[in-house]
């Protein structure tokens, strides 16, 4: 899944830091239906990545089922960590 086409769906632009409060709400909101409801294990990680660098995703151990997907998620996290502290 590609970033910036994720944006454009959920947000209907690139730049959600220029959408104001009613428009993130809303793509949040259908961001967070859409990941309960994907099965597709692949785009289901895409989804909470996005979630995650958005700030709003549910810690790894609520969100994923499988150990494999779980220890992937703390995987991005700490990367995602180190990426921020750079």
């Amino acid at each position: 899944m590609d970033f910036d086409i994720l944006l454009q769906h959920y947000f209907g632009s690139t730049e959600i830091e220029n959408l104001g409060a009613d428009g993130l709400a809303r793509g949040l909101e259908a961001l967070s239906i859409d990941f309960g409801t994907e099965r597709d294990p692949g785009r289901r990680f895409a989804l909470w990545a996005l979630m995650q660098m958005l700030g709003v995703a549910p810690m790894p151990d609520e969100a994923f089922k499988t150990q494999a997907e779980r220890e992937a998620a703390w995987r991005f996290m700490r990367m995602a960590r180190r990426a921020d502290e750079n």
